[in-house]
C-alpha cells in the first residue's frame, strides 16, 4: 500500500505544482507520502509563521472553485489532504485537471 500512496501522492504534486506553473500562480505544495496542503505564495513555507503569510483569500477562491468541480478538498489553508488506496491514478489526474482549471481563474 505505501508504495502506491508515494505514487500517487507524487502524481499529485508534479500534477499540482504544473498547473500552478502554467496557470502563473505562486504555489509552495507540500508533501510527505500521502499527506499534503498547497500555499498561494511564492516563498518557502516551514512553518506556521511562514503559512499564514500566504494568501488565504485566493485559497478561498481555489476550495470554492474546486468544489464547483466536484471535487472536495480541506477547506482551511492550515488543514491537509489525504490520499488513500482508495484513490486511483484516474482521480489524481481528474483532480489535478480541475486544478488547472480553476487556477486559471484565480
Amino acid at each position: 500500500a505505501y508504495p502506491h500512496l508515494e505514487q500517487l501522492g507524487a502524481q499529485l504534486e508534479a500534477g499540482m505544482k504544473a498547473a500552478a506553473k502554467a496557470a502563473g500562480v505562486p504555489v509552495q505544495f507540500q508533501r510527505i507520502g500521502s499527506m499534503f496542503c498547497g500555499y498561494f505564495t511564492d516563498h518557502p513555507v516551514h512553518n506556521l509563521a511562514d503559512a499564514m503569510k500566504s494568501n488565504r483569500e485566493r485559497f478561498a477562491k481555489f476550495f470554492h472553485g474546486m468544489l464547483a468541480e466536484g471535487i472536495y478538498l480541506a477547506p482551511s489553508q492550515f488543514e491537509a489532504g489525504f490520499i488513500s488506496t482508495a484513490h486511483t491514478s484516474q482521480e489524481i489526474e481528474a483532480t489535478v485537471k480541475a486544478a488547472a482549471k480553476v487556477m486559471k481563474h484565480l
